[in-house]
């Protein structure tokens, strides 16, 4: 991956932050979005380039306006000449998904569709602009984070789990017709990850006693867990792998 470029959205934090990371490892130049914490993303720019040799750059943006990614990109290619990978990760949490996590009978379609936006909606706009960047260079592979909340029932999940299939959804539709491009399109779908969104939930301790119940390795997920798979659907030995969800879980979607 060296003097290849990344971009991931949502990159301070979690699972983002443990993508910048493992890639800045391999070589690979990376840029990440923000939310609204520029000091901690100036923090983690810092470290990656003094430790890894490589050029590290964040933008701000609000995933709940999608449209502004056309901005970040601009100021992306002022700061990188090529983009080589794009990782969709950014989610919301906090005021705006009330309504939008909770139980079936409490679901708000304001709350549901700021879901849909953050998840879906960027997605798209995201993986339209880094496909513009990505052709020019001859190819490359976009990925979306999903959950494996689309496919066992997690408590108040009902939400984010049927956004995160319609994401998956996308992911093949955009597999289909950005392969004439050389772009290659999959998902990453993970299990329960142990992150600061997850602990956010008011049943974080039950969700997490739950997961290390059903997994056959009995422990919870970290985000370092996903990365590995990020890595490989970018590499070279997945040329032939598009419009796919790989399942990173634990094995615990089979209990």
């Amino acid at each position: 991956m060296k003097d290849k470029t990344l971009f991931v959205s949502g990159g301070t934090r979690g699972i983002g932050k443990a993508i910048v990371y493992a890639f800045a490892k391999e070589g690979c130049d990376v840029a990440f979005t923000y939310a609204s914490n520029a000091d901690t993303a100036n923090e983690i720019i810092a470290d990656i380039e003094e430790n890894y040799n490589v050029k590290c750059r964040a933008y701000k943006l609000d995933i709940l306006e999608p449209n502004t990614y056309k901005d970040v990109y601009k100021e992306f290619d002022e700061d990188f000449a090529r983009l080589d990978f794009f990782i969709s990760n950014a989610i919301i949490s906090g005021r705006a998904v009330v309504g939008g996590f909770g139980p079936f009978m409490r679901l708000k379609p304001k709350g549901l569709n700021n879901i849909y936006t953050a998840t879906v909606d960027a997605f798209v706009v995201g993986a339209q602009e880094a496909a513009k960047r990505i052709e020019k260079v001859g190819g490359g592979s976009i990925i979306s984070m999903s959950s494996t909340g689309n496919l066992v029932y997690t408590p108040n999940y009902a939400g984010h789990g049927t956004n995160k299939a319609a994401v998956e959804a996308m992911v093949r539709y955009a597999a289909a017709e950005l392969g004439e491009k050389g772009i290659r399109v999959n998902a990453v779908s993970g299990g329960p990850i142990d992150t600061d969104a997850l602990k956010a939930f008011p049943n974080y301790e039950e969700v997490k006693a739950e997961v290390v119940k059903r997994s056959p390795l009995s422990r919870m997920g970290e985000p370092k867990d996903l990365t590995g798979a990020c890595k490989f659907l970018c590499s070279d030995e997945a040329s032939w792998i598009t419009g796919q969800t790989i399942v990173v879980d634990g094995g615990t979607t089979f209990q």
